[in-house]
């Protein structure tokens, strides 16, 4: 296993999910900061709007729209112009709890997970959704009883998505059909202690794991062996994605501080990265 080493591109956050590299800067939610923002290879930072319920997931379409997962009134978000927000659709009736991270496919569906139960307010664990939502809205079911689906990836020849079960310890894998269902559910890799946060993709095939409870970004291949591994002691990795102008910069979200604290204002959140071996795949 070799180990890399993380340095510091910007902090100032409190905290951060949702990484995406699209169109030359790095795309991120500040989820209790209420806010989107982009930042340039130098760390300079933008904000792109306000979104009050807390932004996570961030999904880019084929046609140009910029969608975000607006958690706690459970709806997707269009990002207009100026940085204006309108409801994409109401997730609401579908889920019973937090919706979270979320993947695009080539289509411009987008699959987005939810927590299952009210992880904030202590409630007693429950499996939860992976819900598809087409470019036009049409919601539906497409996996469930899954333990706290988290970052989502899809292959580059659109066959496969994997899952992050968070509290499962676990990727897990699905069949994609053309039309965007799911099936032959199985185990892409075991993860042992490690709690998968946010995920992404290489060219290679390999998945970076956020492992949230371990203070690592780890990257996994199919069956669980770990090549790579970049710590972060004391702090919890959250969420990572590739890209750069090359695709090899791993940018990894990290927050110093428990899950309690996360809602109180705290500037605890940092971008940190390190050059990898294998560059982007372009997922999620």
């Amino acid at each position: 296993m070799q180990e890399l080493k993380l340095d510091v591109l910007a902090g100032e956050f409190v905290f951060l999910e949702g990484p995406r590299w699209h169109e030359g800067r790095l795309w991120l939610s500040d989820m209790w900061g209420y806010a989107v923002f982009a930042l340039d290879a130098d760390g300079k930072r933008e904000q792109i709007a306000e979104v009050p319920q807390r932004p996570s997931g961030l999904a880019f379409l084929p046609d140009g729209r910029r969608i975000v997962v607006s958690m706690a009134d459970r709806k997707l978000l269009e990002i207009g112009a100026g940085g204006r927000v309108s409801e994409f659709v109401d997730l609401s009736a579908h889920v019973s709890a937090d919706i979270n991270d979320c993947v695009v496919d080539e289509a411009g569906a987008i699959y987005v997970g939810n927590f299952g139960y009210d992880l904030i307010g202590g409630a007693e664990p429950a499996p939860a959704s992976l819900l598809r939502v087409t470019p036009d809205g049409q919601v539906r079911e497409v996996a469930g009883d899954l333990s706290f689906p988290n970052g989502t990836v899809i292959t580059p020849d659109g066959r496969t998505l994997i899952c992050a079960e968070t509290f499962g310890n676990c990727l897990t894998a699905f069949d994609r059909a053309a039309d965007g269902s799911l099936s032959n559910r199985r185990e892409w890799a075991a993860l042992g202690e490690r709690t998968p946060d946010g995920i992404c993709l290489d060219a290679a095939g390999g998945i970076w794991v956020a492992s949230f409870m371990t203070d690592e970004f780890v990257r996994v291949t199919e069956g669980g062996a770990v090549t790579h591994r970049a710590a972060c002691a004391g702090r919890r990795a959250v969420a990572c994605n590739l890209g750069g102008a090359d695709g090899h910069t791993l940018f990894a979200l990290t927050y110093e501080g428990h899950i309690e604290e996360m809602g109180n204002g705290a500037r605890n959140a940092r971008v940190e990265v390190c050059r990898v071996e294998d560059g982007a795949s372009g997922s999620p």
